[in-house]
């Protein structure tokens, strides 16, 4: 039979890991590893310079200020700071009440963060103050720590309806600022230890549905103040339908004229906002709606007496002058730490996000760890004054960046119109109406409610984000905002894990003319690569899908290992007992032995021998097995040359049509103990042929001589995966294929170092630089029963011998 012999030339020197660390030698493990030791020191180690640059770190005012142009950016500056400061009155005592606080104190925590911002903040264009998620998280824990029913008075032995409003509001400030607080300093924990990260976990499908969610809640809050009603407070899990529910009990006691105050301050805004839109290209500065609002429903109020006369609830008495220092109460610390924990995270995933669109925009850059540290600083400082929680608004951010903004000086400028109002404007704003302030939490939320449209966007373009938004949306709706924001974190995750376990498994083929391998089946001009299976995963290879990707593995290559193996044991067995009744028969026919030899070929064609096997074969010689050319089938052939072991080495040869399915049966002969397939071909040499077919065990495309695993998607790997790579070389080893590794970043090389992998079988040289590397290798070593002519990277001259 005619063999051919395979010479490659290629323009470049192959490279396996052996030879690129002759090329390019790597460090010493000490150079590029510091030990830990090693590392306290350098970070202990101070210099002017070190010093330096870790106060402008701690301290970013330190960087920007001293450079700071009055004429170029104080204007824009004050401009956009008192816009922004228009913004924080109204929004600062509506959002207040969704924390279930008096309003003043949403003006108090639109001023103190601001100003501790300004020292330790990187970004140049959010606005820290208040934000309705996140005061409706605080409400959430204010009203579970102190419901009204904990506060009714005691009318001698009996206990009234009526609630003691000041010492309930007293006790709620209380949770608020230990709670505000507590999350600061989990906030500047997290940045001094460099976790700034922990804000990707909360990617953006799930904090868009969060948002929503979170704005329902607020709706549902506000509701009582829109139809003047008073429903039980319920907290907890389906808290929100259970408020719902009693709010939907009580519209036939709906409050006429809080209900009309409620609806004509909505249209009002609805219009005004409208018109604020349409007329934004040409206004410099955009109206200040919700502050004429607020303006305009004062007035009136005072004019008409809504209190007085129609029993329209007002804010009531704000004090005057700002509030000294608190230390707030620590015993409720272990009562609101997870709460804390919640929104300290939801908080920076929101200000972060935030900050680097607009340093992406306008070219500048936000440092992650230290935004957790300033918003820390910001809360913890706060709370001291009796603030709740803060973070960047996105309404507030916008008109800030829009109108002209360029560093925190904007911020100190809406914090001063902020303190200006606390000090001597504050009781101007006695009579407002609360309905007026939830008509704007109304309002405001139309942003958050727009995105429901995510749902068709992410319909379209990712099916496992829309279920990561749904679920974070139910999940926050019913288990309120705490719990359900723990639960969608954690189905985040385990999506995480779903896509790592069911990845993409491809083979490889290359693009002509080109270095490069592309999936087979999605690219259309990839071509196999003859004798080579280049085999990939998408995702890494590690302890949760190890066992799944050597199944893939098989699927994709074709070979069924274990089947084949059992079956190459059982015929060696087999083999090995014709062996020893030949050399019994041997000493008694050694004629017959001698003509037995003579007629015994390693390798031999069916379609050309079939008649000289006829004549020669037909005396129960049993040192060869083989089968018809079928389609599918595959032949084995023991050749005479042993192994060292002392078994005997077996030839595979692929039969015709590989995509043929046809099977035979199989049956065990009781004088040759051997296995023989039946067929539906009218062969009159079947009742005298030995035949052996693998393809009754599966279809085989059995002309594979080496198999490419392209690690180039792995970014580490554990020791699991090395054991099931390690099984993969044994295993197709055994069936005379070799196994490859390509694309291998430095860690996972190391990695595999230090796991034991490499031996005296599986060495550096069967680990190469790149696929294409391997490829050329294995064809130079194995060469290819057909090669490629479209392939210029690859100069072959090709030498026949018969």
């Amino acid at each position: 039979m005619a063999s051919r012999a395979v010479k490659f030339k290629v323009e470049r020197r192959v490279l396996d890991e052996l030879r690129l660390e002759e090329l390019t030698p790597r460090k010493p493990y000490s150079d590029t590893h510091k030990s830990l030791k090693v590392r306290l020191r350098d970070s202990f180690r101070c210099s002017l310079s070190k010093l330096k640059h870790g106060l402008m770190s701690i301290l970013p005012v330190l960087y920007w200020f001293p450079k700071y142009s009055i004429w170029d950016y104080g204007m824009p500056d004050l401009i956009s700071g008192i816009s922004v400061g228009i913004m924080h009155l109204p929004q600062g005592m509506a959002y207040a009440l969704l924390a279930s606080l008096p309003p003043v104190f949403g003006l108090y925590t639109s001023l103190y963060p601001a100003l501790v911002y300004f020292f330790f903040g990187t970004s140049r264009h959010i606005s820290i103050g208040t934000f309705a998620v996140l005061s409706i998280m605080v409400g959430s824990v204010t009203e579970r720590l102190a419901p009204d029913v904990n506060f009714r008075i005691m009318n001698g032995t009996n206990i009234t309806s009526e609630v003691d409003i000041t010492s309930r509001d007293s006790y709620r400030v209380q949770v608020a600022a230990a709670t505000t607080v507590l999350g600061g300093l989990i906030q500047v924990v997290l940045g001094l230890v460099k976790f700034g990260f922990v804000g990707t976990y909360l990617s953006e499908p799930l904090v868009r549905a969060y948002t929503t969610a979170a704005a329902a809640h607020a709706v549902v809050a506000q509701l009582k103040y829109i139809f003047g009603v008073s429903p039980t407070r319920f907290s907890g899990p389906l808290s929100l339908v259970y408020t719902l529910m009693d709010v939907c009990v009580l519209l036939p006691q709906t409050h006429l004229p809080t209900l009309a105050v409620s609806l004509v301050s909505m249209a009002f805004l609805i219009a005004a906002k409208e018109l604020n839109s349409f007329l934004s290209q040409k206004l410099p500065v955009p109206i200040p709606v919700e502050l004429i609002t607020v303006v305009a429903a004062t007035f009136l109020s005072n004019c008409v007496h809504l209190s007085d006369n129609y029993s329209v609830p007002v804010v009531g008495e704000i004090p005057s002058g700002l509030s000294p220092p608190k230390v707030p109460d620590v015993s409720i610390f272990g009562e609101v730490a997870g709460d804390a924990f919640a929104i300290a995270l939801v908080a920076y995933a929101i200000s972060i996000s935030l900050g680097k669109t607009f340093a992406l925009k306008h070219g500048y850059k936000v440092d992650s760890n230290q935004e957790l540290v300033a918003l820390g600083l910001s809360n913890a400082a706060g709370g001291f004054f009796q603030c709740y929680s803060v973070c960047a608004s996105m309404s507030r951010s916008l008109i800030q960046e829009t109108t002209g903004g360029k560093t925190q000086m904007a911020g100190v400028a809406s914090a001063v119109i902020v303190l200006v109002t606390i000090l001597k404007l504050g009781p101007l704003f006695q009579e407002l109406p609360k309905a007026v302030l939830a008509a704007i939490v109304f309002v405001n939320l139309k942003g958050m409610f727009k995105q429901y449209a995510d749902i068709v966007t992410l319909w379209r373009s990712n099916k496992i984000d829309l279920v990561l938004w749904l679920v974070t949306w139910v999940a926050t709706i019913l288990f309120n905002l705490d719990l359900g924001l723990a639960a969608s974190i954690a189905f985040a995750l385990l999506t995480v894990i779903f896509r790592t376990q069911l990845p993409t498994y491809s083979v490889l083929g290359n693009v002509p003319g080109t270095e490069l391998y592309v999936d087979m089946e999605i690219h259309q001009q990839a071509k196999e690569i003859p004798g080579v299976t280049i085999f990939r995963s998408s995702a890494t290879v590690y302890f949760a899908n190890a066992d799944l990707y050597l199944e893939a593995l098989k699927e994709k290559s074709g070979l069924d290992i274990s089947k084949m193996i059992l079956y190459k044991r059982r015929q060696e067995a087999k083999q090995r007992r014709r062996q020893r009744r030949a050399e019994r028969r041997a000493k008694r026919q050694a004629k017959r032995e001698h003509q037995q030899a003579e007629r015994c070929a390693p390798v031999f064609s069916v379609e050309e021998e079939a008649e000289h096997w006829r004549d020669t074969c037909l005396d129960g010689g049993d040192t060869q097995v083989w089968t018809e050319r079928q389609n599918g089938t595959v032949f084995v052939v023991p050749t005479n040359s042993q192994t060292p072991d002392g078994r005997c080495r077996w030839e595979y040869l692929k039969g015709g049509d590989p995509e043929s399915h046809s099977l035979g049966w199989m049956s065990q002969l009781q004088d040759g103990d051997t296995t023989t397939l039946g067929s539906s071909s009218e062969d009159t040499l079947s009742r005298d042929l030995e035949r052996v077919s693998l393809g009754s065990l599966g279809k085989w495309t059995w002309d594979i001589h080496s198999i490419i695993l392209d690690l180039s998607t792995a970014n580490f790997i554990d020791t699991v995966a090395i054991k099931t790579i390690k099984n993969i070389f044994k295993d197709f080893s055994e069936i005379d294929v070799d196994i490859y590794m390509a694309g291998c970043q430095t860690s996972v090389v190391e990695q595999l170092e230090l796991g034991g992998f490499f031996s005296e079988t599986i060495t550096k040289e069967h680990l190469f630089v790149s696929v294409h590397d391997a490829v050329l290798h294995c064809l130079d070593h194995r060469g290819a029963a057909s090669i490629p002519r479209y392939e210029p990277s690859w100069n072959m001259d090709t030498d026949t011998k018969l």
